[in-house]
């Protein structure tokens, strides 16, 4: 709990995966992918309550051996690859009427700490926040991005003057996918985390790595054995 509110944690973890079969459960070092983030959730201060919400049998199994609780199996059409992320998430809160705060942990984040799960709620809830979402600072600037057309031609993706100086750039930040925390009633009203009044909890970039390829596997492994 954090100021007498109780906090749901859902780990949403669907069985399909293109880039990587099977990926949140394949072995990360010594666990499972989604075993990291299981491993931190139960570390936090303020959450009350802990659930994977999964299609798929065998990642139930190895979430209860972890220590989490799967309440129910996900219908399939929550377990689609077009299927939006709000949905599971709003079918779980259907099970939990009782919880204010919902905090949303993907297992493609494994570098992400307790203390960055405790951050984004105590910010969110102690500021009287209806959202909070995670991000990182990056080197990307949105002013010197472009698309192709299909003449070839680059297209910027933001319209601006060139040439575009890089010290007249605003400092962009990305959302890293590690922690989403939002009020439950307005979660519900708005379907989404993110809103005109969304605040950012800032995480470090070493911290800040979201799984999607092998690649992004693999680094992880070299991160954890350095």
């Amino acid at each position: 709990m954090i100021n007498n509110y109780k906090v749901l944690a859902i780990v949403p973890a669907r069985g399909g995966s293109k880039g990587i079969p099977r990926k949140n459960i394949k072995m990360l070092i010594d666990k499972p992918l989604i075993a990291w983030t299981i491993e931190e959730a139960k570390k936090s201060k303020f959450i009350d309550k802990l659930i994977v919400s999964t299609d798929d049998t065998e990642i139930a199994k190895i979430s209860k051996e972890w220590g989490a609780e799967v309440p129910f199996l996900r219908p399939a059409e929550l377990a689609q690859d077009d299927t939006p992320g709000i949905d599971p998430i709003l079918h779980a809160l259907e099970y939990f009427p009782e919880y204010e705060y919902i905090v949303v942990l993907q297992p493609t984040s494994p570098l992400r700490l307790a203390e960055d799960i405790d951050g984004a709620i105590d910010l969110c809830v102690k500021n009287n926040h209806k959202f909070c979402v995670s991000v990182a600072e990056s080197k990307a600037i949105p002013e010197w991005m472009f698309h192709i057309n299909e003449q070839g031609i680059l297209k910027p993706i933001i319209n601006n003057n060139f040439p575009y100086q890089r010290q007249k750039a605003k400092k962009p930040f990305l959302l890293n996918g590690a922690v989403y925390v939002g009020q439950r009633e307005a979660l519900l009203k708005n379907r989404s985390f993110l809103s005109s009044e969304t605040i950012a909890y800032l995480m470090p970039k070493d911290r800040s790595i979201d799984i999607d390829d092998i690649n992004d596997f693999e680094w992880c492994e070299f991160f954890f054995k350095k």
